[in-house]
């Protein structure tokens, strides 16, 4: 633990020097930081699907960078400091799990889920929204997936998980009706809801959409440039062949994955 101080603190005595001395630094404001910080996200998601475990360290220092810029700069404007920061972490998490820190019996998973919804309705007054806190900018296939998180928190969910499938195709066959009426602003709505409740299915079954599309595109990715390459190295141009042709070397791409 001293250990993990000491470079709390040595980290924290770097940033004051930084926005002593640095121009750079001295120039940073919340809004500057901003996309900074959702580029360093996307970083660190980026070393958590590739398993990348040296990665995934340096860019949790890199968002650990950003947290302690945006309380230094918090604290220059007589606004909060770092002690706050963590202050305010250690209450919300005690508070929110009665079953570590009080006398709250939970089942499992599910029900600390469930409590920790009813309690962020109740820390203002019971006048918070199920839905505040959901971020107006957030991608919208995250955005789906934490939407239906916190209604379920509340109660708002399917008796049994295999329900969602009649919604599923529920949704297709609606899709497939505005799709035969060539009614574009209908059809783009339906592909939402089709869209919105695989998103609850993959949920319900424990999957987290973004990363089970993201692996997708990356398996894409990995085929479509094992085509390419093996199309250049016979001096072929992808444009002149046919779609037959492509997918021999595309199922070539899927056997070698398998090897």
């Amino acid at each position: 633990m001293k250990e993990k101080l000491e470079a709390f603190t040595r980290l924290l005595e770097i940033m004051d020097e930084l926005r002593e001395k640095c121009p750079w630094d001295k120039e940073q404001t919340f809004e500057s930081l901003r996309k900074l910080t959702i580029e360093e996200t996307y970083e660190l998601a980026d070393a958590i699907l590739n398993n990348d475990l040296n990665s995934i360290k340096k860019e949790l220092g890199d968002l650990m960078l950003h947290i302690v810029f945006y309380a230094k700069i918090g604290s220059e404007k007589n606004a909060f400091d770092m002690a706050d920061v963590l202050n305010s972490i250690n209450e919300k998490l005690i508070y929110r799990h009665p079953h570590v820190f009080g006398d709250v019996d939970v089942a499992n998973s599910r029900e600390v889920e469930q409590n920790w919804e009813t309690l962020k309705l109740k820390e203002k007054g019971g006048n918070k929204r199920v839905l505040e806190g959901v971020p107006a900018a957030m991608p919208a296939l995250i955005k789906a997936n934490r939407i239906q998180e916190k209604v379920s928190g509340v109660g708002f969910d399917w008796e049994y998980k295999e329900q969602v499938w009649d919604k599923v195709k529920e949704e297709i066959n609606e899709l497939s009706v505005e799709i035969d009426q060539v009614d574009q602003d209908k059809i783009e709505g339906e592909f939402g809801d089709l869209f919105f409740a695989m998103v609850n299915a993959a949920r319900l079954y424990g999957i987290d959409p973004e990363t089970a599309l993201e692996r997708t595109n990356l398996k894409f990715m990995k085929r479509f440039n094992y085509l390419e390459s093996e199309t250049l190295q016979k001096g072929i141009d992808l444009k002149q062949m046919s779609l037959a042709e492509m997918d021999v070397i595309w199922d070539e791409a899927k056997r070698l994955e398998r090897l």
